[in-house]
C-alpha cells in the first residue's frame, strides 16, 4: 500500500492558487483584525483598567490619560514593533539557512547585545531602571541601549569573519555558536565582578516591555522602516535559495553579496529590538513556523505575514505577562519561553519522526 505524507510544519503548503490566495487574504485579514484587538486590549488592561470607550477616546485625542499616552501606549507599539521585527528577522534566517530551526538569534546578536549592556552597567556603575536610557559617562552621553546594538552587531561582524563569508552557510551556524559562548562567558565573568548590578543586567536577559520610551519606539520604527523596502526586494532571492543555491546561481543571482544584504538587514532589526527591550526568545522561531503552514513557503508573502505574526504574539504575550498575576507582572520573554519551549521540542519531535 503506498504511503501518503501529510503537510508538516517542515513542507510548504500544497493548495490550488485560487485557494492559497483566498486562504492567504483571509489569513492577513485576521492578523490585523488579531493586531486591532490586542493593541485595543493592551493599552486598557494592566494594574490599572481602563475602560475601552475611555482609551478609543484618549487614541482620538478627545482626552487625556498620562497612563495610556505615558505607559501603555508606547508599550503596546513597542510590542508590536519587536515582534514585528523578530518575526521578520526569524523567517528571513529561515530561509537563509534553509533551516526551520533557526532563529534570529543564530549568529550571536542575543548573546552580544547582553555582554554590550552588561559592558555599560560596569562602565556606568549601575543601570536605572532596568536598562532605561543614561549617560555612561559624564562627559559622552552614551546609552546602554546603543552599546547593546553594537554589542549585538559587533557579534555578527566576528561571526562573518571566522566564517569566511557569507557564503559559508554551516560555517556561519558553527561560528554562531562559539561566539555566542564565549560572549555568554564574558557577560558572565563581569557580572560576577559586582553582584550588586546583576539584578538589572538579569532583568534585561528576560526580556521586558516596561520601560521602553517614546524614543526607543521611534528607534525600532526606523530600523523596521529601513530594512522593510529590502527585505521586500529579497522574497524572490529566499525562494530561489529554497531550491537549492545552485538553482539559485543558475538563475545568475549573486549570492555572496544577496546573503550579506540578508544578514545585515536581519541583523540591524533583531540588534534594535534586543538593545531596547531586551532578550525576548521563541516569537522569531513560533511566527515563522505557524504561517508557513497557513500561507505556504513563498517568501514574498510569508515574510509580511510573519512580521505581522510576530507583532500579534507579542502583542498578546505582554498583555498575559501584564495581567496573569495582577497587579506584579512576569518579564515577557519568560513568558514567549514557556510558550515557545514546547512548540520548539515539537518541532525536534516531528523532524525525528520524518527522518
Amino acid at each position: 500500500m503506498q504511503k501518503t505524507s501529510h503537510p508538516t510544519l517542515f513542507t510548504p503548503l500544497k493548495a490550488g492558487k485560487a485557494g492559497l490566495a483566498v486562504r492567504r487574504g483571509l489569513v492577513f485579514l485576521g492578523l490585523l483584525v488579531l493586531l486591532v484587538v490586542g493593541l485595543t486590549l493592551g493599552v486598557g488592561q494592566g494594574a490599572v483598567q481602563i475602560p475601552a470607550l475611555e482609551v478609543i477616546r484618549s487614541m482620538l485625542g478627545l482626552q487625556e490619560n498620562p497612563i495610556i499616552t505615558d505607559m501603555r501606549l508606547p508599550r503596546v507599539l513597542a510590542a508590536l514593533l519587536v515582534g514585528a521585527a523578530l518575526g521578520l528577522s526569524g523567517a528571513a534566517f529561515q530561509g537563509l539557512f534553509r533551516n526551520p530551526l533557526a532563529d534570529p538569534y543564530l549568529m550571536g546578536s542575543a548573546a552580544g547585545a547582553a555582554f554590550g549592556v552588561t559592558l555599560a552597567v560596569s562602565l556606568a556603575g549601575g543601570l536605572t531602571g532596568a536598562f532605561a536610557q543614561h549617560a555612561v559617562f559624564d562627559f559622552l552621553p552614551v546609552s546602554a541601549t546603543l552599546f547593546g546594538f553594537l554589542g549585538a552587531v559587533g557579534a555578527v561582524f566576528v561571526v562573518l569573519l571566522l566564517s569566511g563569508g557569507a557564503s559559508r552557510t554551516h560555517d556561519l551556524i558553527l561560528a554562531g555558536v562559539v561566539v555566542g559562548s564565549v560572549l555568554v562567558s564574558l557577560t558572565s565573568y563581569l557580572m560576577l565582578q559586582d553582584a550588586d548590578r546583576v539584578r538589572a543586567v538579569f532583568a534585561y536577559t528576560l526580556g521586558n516591555l516596561a520601560f521602553i520610551s517614546w524614543q526607543g519606539v521611534g528607534s525600532l520604527a526606523l530600523y523596521l522602516l529601513l530594512t522593510l523596502p529590502i527585505f521586500w526586494l529579497l522574497g524572490r532571492t529566499l525562494n530561489a535559495l529554497n531550491l537549492g543555491e545552485e538553482t539559485a546561481r543558475s538563475l545568475g543571482l549573486p549570492l555572496g553579496q544577496l546573503k550579506l544584504l540578508i544578514i545585515g538587514a536581519a541583523t540591524l532589526l533583531t540588534a534594535a529590538a534586543v538593545a531596547q527591550v531586551g532578550i525576548i526568545g521563541f516569537v522569531g522561531l513560533v511566527a515563522p513556523h505557524a504561517l508557513r503552514r497557513l500561507i505556504g513557503g513563498d517568501y514574498r508573502y510569508l515574510l509580511p505575514a510573519s512580521a505581522l505574526g510576530g507583532a500579534v504574539l507579542l502583542v498578546f504575550a505582554d498583555l498575559l505577562a501584564r495581567t496573569l498575576i495582577r497587579p506584579a507582572e512576569l518579564p515577557v520573554g519568560i513568558l514567549t519561553t514557556l510558550l515557545g519551549g514546547p512548540f520548539f521540542l515539537y518541532l525536534l519531535w516531528r523532524g525525528r519522526r520524518k527522518g
